[in-house]
């Protein structure tokens, strides 16, 4: 795990409402903030990602003598502020869904309950962390669907937007259901399987494509994988990688294959397949690069392309299609006197009013198909009688109803920091990923197809709806 001191990876503003709210007597105030993020045509589902670096984030906060030497020379903070920071540290409480889970816009991913001035400062790189961990494991899922069961390999380090988004979008990847990366410190960070042969370059460094072909097998017998396409992958590069597996068989090793990383990657593959197929050679797998995605993989295979492995760039690691989340922090409540006080964000913008109060995630499954129905969010200590049949109702169209007479409830968020100390137990990455397949396998195909696939329900309790309604009303002084 990184152990860099990111305190000060936040945004200037978060440190002047600090300033204030320990000017004004807010410091011990408890607040409720939820992390979210918002409706787009673009967000289907999202797998959460992110949860382990942003706790090592919050337990480790602390500002030291630079950091409080650099605020004095801003000239911004008065002394009271800067000794206040000297003995900072985070005090409240965290809820998350674990890693790896289905979330939908508008759902609280994560939930911080805490003295005001402490939940204010995270803010910025919770959203930093969230959303683009997120994100990316959200895109390798999507990818890996399009892939249906065969492998992807992430190879979008050189792409990446940064060493902390290759580094980390690597391990999103490795949630959103890749095998492997190219990136060797992700690989040495997070016990990734890595995965890689030769480039170009070194084909075009020798004499001839025979040549480079056979110094890479006599370098690695035990695990030959040619590229194929530096000059002409039909004509030369299958023809000299035969040549070369041939050879190698002579003396005993098995070849793994052939790599196609440009042009038309259907004909390309299914013309290499036969050639290969024709040499004996119908185990040896055909990987495929270069600027894949869902879309251009899941047109491949309906192409019948023969290709056994993918391996997924640019596209994957920068999110592509939609650079950002769009993750928001806002607050839900306050606490005064033990009573939780909810509070709304208003917006002629239907999809920016917030929903107020200290809420939890319940997924709906039916017990006959053990497969995830709907969602509901709810306010803590609200009753839900689980014996009874269970009536959702879509916040907006009211009138969409559906009822769930054979179901079970599972909460998502589950308490991480308790009191500042951490109370959960993080799972290794591996184990992440099988549950992110086992969280994509509760939900039906209509959900996760990339072709305008059904809108899973995501409601409100009773509660919520008419607590959120009523605030409205309220504040619009109707």
């Amino acid at each position: 795990m990184n152990k860099r001191n990111l305190t000060l990876l936040t945004d200037l503003y978060q440190l002047t409402m600090m300033n204030g709210y320990l000017n004004e007597g807010y410091e011990n105030q408890i607040a409720v903030f939820d992390v979210f993020f918002r409706q787009h045509n673009l967000i289907t589902y999202s797998l959460a990602a992110g949860l382990e670096q942003a706790v090592d984030y919050i337990v480790n906060l602390k500002f030291d003598e630079d950091d409080i030497a650099y605020f004095k020379s801003l000239n911004l903070f008065d002394e009271g502020f800067l000794n206040y920071l000297a003995s900072f540290r985070f005090t409240g409480d965290v809820y998350a869904v674990p890693e790896g889970t289905m979330v939908f816009p508008g759902e609280p991913i994560l939930t911080v309950k805490a003295p005001i001035i402490q939940a204010q400062l995270i803010e910025t790189a919770l959203l930093n962390i969230i959303n683009h961990q997120t994100l990316i494991a959200s895109k390798a899922a999507k990818i890996c669907h399009s892939a249906r069961g065969q492998s992807v390999l992430e190879f979008g380090l050189r792409r990446a937007q940064g060493p902390d988004a290759g580094i980390y979008g690597a391990r999103a990847a490795i949630i959103g259901g890749c095998n492997s990366t190219s990136n060797v410190l992700a690989g040495k960070m997070f016990d990734i399987k890595v995965s890689g042969t030769h480039a170009h370059s070194w084909v075009m460094n020798f004499p001839s494509e025979l040549e480079a072909f056979r110094a890479y097998a006599r370098t690695y017998p035990h695990a030959t994988l040619l590229l194929c396409d530096t000059y002409d992958t039909l004509k030369s590069g299958v023809p000299n990688a035969i040549k070369v597996f041939d050879e190698l068989r002579e003396k005993g090793y098995k070849p793994l294959g052939i790599r196609l990383d440009s042009g038309d990657l259907a004909y390309l593959s299914k013309e290499a397949r036969k050639m290969l197929d024709a040499a004996g050679y119908k185990d040896a797998i055909i990987c495929a690069s270069g600027d894949l995605d869902e879309y251009s993989i899941a047109s491949l295979r309906s192409q019948g392309a023969a290709i056994d492995l993918w391996g997924v760039g640019t596209r994957l690691i920068t999110g592509n299609d939609l650079p950002a989340l769009g993750g928001v922090y806002k607050l839900a409540a306050v606490e005064e006197n033990g009573e939780v006080i909810p509070k709304i964000k208003l917006s002629n913008n239907a999809i920016k009013i917030t929903n107020p109060g200290f809420k939890n995630i319940y997924r709906v499954y039916d017990n006959a198909t053990g497969k995830a129905e709907a969602d509901l969010i709810f306010l803590r200590g609200e009753h839900i009688d689980k014996t009874k049949p269970l009536t959702l109702f879509h916040p907006v169209e009211t009138w969409k109803k559906t009822t769930f007479t054979n179901y079970t409830l599972r909460e998502l968020l589950v308490p991480v920091i308790k009191g500042g100390e951490v109370v959960y137990n993080f799972p290794k990455l591996k184990e992440i990923a099988e549950y992110a397949r086992s969280e994509m396998d509760s939900f039906w195909e209509e959900y996760l197809r990339i072709d305008q696939p059904h809108i899973y329900k995501v409601d409100l309790s009773d509660g919520l709806y008419n607590l959120k309604k009523e605030m409205i009303r309220k504040m619009r002084g109707e």
